[in-house]
């Protein structure tokens, strides 16, 4: 199942393939952020005066950006196999830049009325097609530019900037919050923080543009001739992805959680969202490396049975004590568990992928499981815990998802290079 690369092989020394995971980083940080600041969005695009639900409906237009990532996944998937990785890098990184710009931008309900949703709901389609497009052709990038012994490594990248991104968006927030009163932060508060990456965007661009391209011209298969893909990784690959999607979903959830289910400040909760991403950054590089050192599988099915035991007992004790320590002490356990599920995850699927197609398939079996699963996990914890009045209906919501998860992980095959050569 692991695949053979056809032709020359443009291997990078680590340092120049962070250029990728600079980009990643900064797409990932528009997309986030919108997360975090669903409360402070709903009131300035879904006011209380017009309706009853300002956060269900800002989580629901969070959710409105998953729709289109399968698309930009197969448009600017397929577009990374034909013509390249760096070019379909270099399109998604510019369309995200000009949607996240649009969405700091876009003035007020109280300002424009119903235009003003409208065109948050654009901007948010822009950018998931962008990000929808960026996971493939990246990933396939940093497999491509790897050393065979140390792909885990490589991909790791992927996971470890969008956690930095969370780490950064966390810290953003948390100085905002601390700064600002509630009246600023609602008004452009929420604004600034979605310009501190449109400011950062000119270097990333620079930045990518100086990588050497991967895909050679022996590796582009001709029309009618593409390497075909086993139905049996797709499923598996997107059962993984669809849980490694709502694990990360429900703990990126953990600010809005923290202020809404346990009634914590917003610096505070911002403060538990820089916990997991401060956790998580140190913690994605390593299962790489493990992963390159004993194999895809036995990492990833550590960490997600460990999580599995750990979720509910976490979410009891957060709401039974909603205190930092604990609150902050719970974020860290999950996210530090659920990294060495998720990087082996991406690393496994990508790494069964023949090149040919490597980048099409990965960003469209990506964004079918970030769509249908990540766009919906925030909105369904929420209705669930609306519903149930029960603040610990996403630790179920989450048990559920891992637990297949642990299924689909048994029954896939080992890809890790060492591990093939016993």
């Amino acid at each position: 199942m692991a695949s053979s690369d056809s032709g020359s092989t443009t291997i990078l020394p680590l340092r120049k393939v962070l250029a990728i995971g600079l980009g990643n980083a900064l797409e990932f940080y528009d997309f986030v952020t919108f997360s975090f600041f669903a409360i402070q969005i709903g009131h300035t695009f879904f006011p209380a005066d017009q309706t009853k639900h300002g956060l269900l409906f800002s989580l629901a237009t969070f959710g409105v950006g998953f729709v289109t990532r399968p698309l930009g996944g197969i448009i600017i998937g397929m577009y990374g196999d034909r013509v390249g990785r760096k070019p379909a890098m270099m399109l998604s990184f510019s369309l995200m830049g000009f949607a996240i710009t649009g969405v700091a931008l876009t003035p007020s309900y109280a300002e424009i009325g119903i235009a003003a949703p409208i065109l948050l709901v654009c901007f948010r389609l822009v950018q998931g097609f962008a990000l929808g497009g960026e996971v493939g052709p990246s990933t396939a990038y940093l497999i491509e530019a790897a050393p065979p012994l140390k792909r885990g490594i490589y991909v790791a990248l992927q996971y470890m900037t969008q956690d930095m991104a969370v780490l950064i968006a966390g810290i953003v927030g948390f100085v905002l919050s601390n700064t600002l009163d509630s009246a600023a932060l609602d008004d452009w508060g929420w604004r600034a923080a979605f310009l501190v990456g449109v400011s950062v965007l000119p270097v990333g661009l620079i930045v990518r543009r100086s990588l050497p391209e991967t895909l050679n011209a022996s590796d582009r298969s001709p029309d009618g001739n593409r390497a075909r893909v086993p139905w049996r990784l797709i499923w598996l690959g997107l059962i993984m992805l669809a849980s490694a999607t709502i694990a990360t979903y429900v703990l990126d959830y953990i600010t809005t959680y923290a202020q809404d289910s346990l009634h914590m400040t917003t610096s505070l909760a911002f403060g538990a969202t820089m916990v997991a991403g401060l956790v998580s950054v140190m913690t994605d590089i390593f299962s790489g490396i493990l992963s390159d050192r004993i194999g895809r599988k036995p990492v990833m099915l550590a960490g997600i049975i460990l999580l599995i035991v750990t979720v509910l007992p976490c979410y009891v004790a957060m709401v039974r004590w909603p205190s930092i320590a604990v609150v902050y002490g719970a974020t860290a356990l999950m996210n530090f568990l659920n990294s060495f599920f998720s990087a082996p995850c991406l690393i496994t699927i990508t790494e069964s992928l023949p090149k040919s197609v490597r980048s099409g398939t990965l960003a469209t079996l990506y964004a079918v499981a970030i769509a249908t699963f990540g766009g919906s996990t925030q909105l369904v914890i929420q209705s669930l815990t609306n519903a149930t009045g029960s603040p610990l209906a996403p630790a179920f919501y989450l048990t559920g998802a891992l637990l297949i998860g642990v299924i689909a992980i048994v029954m896939v095959r080992e890809t890790a290079p060492i591990r093939l050569k016993h």
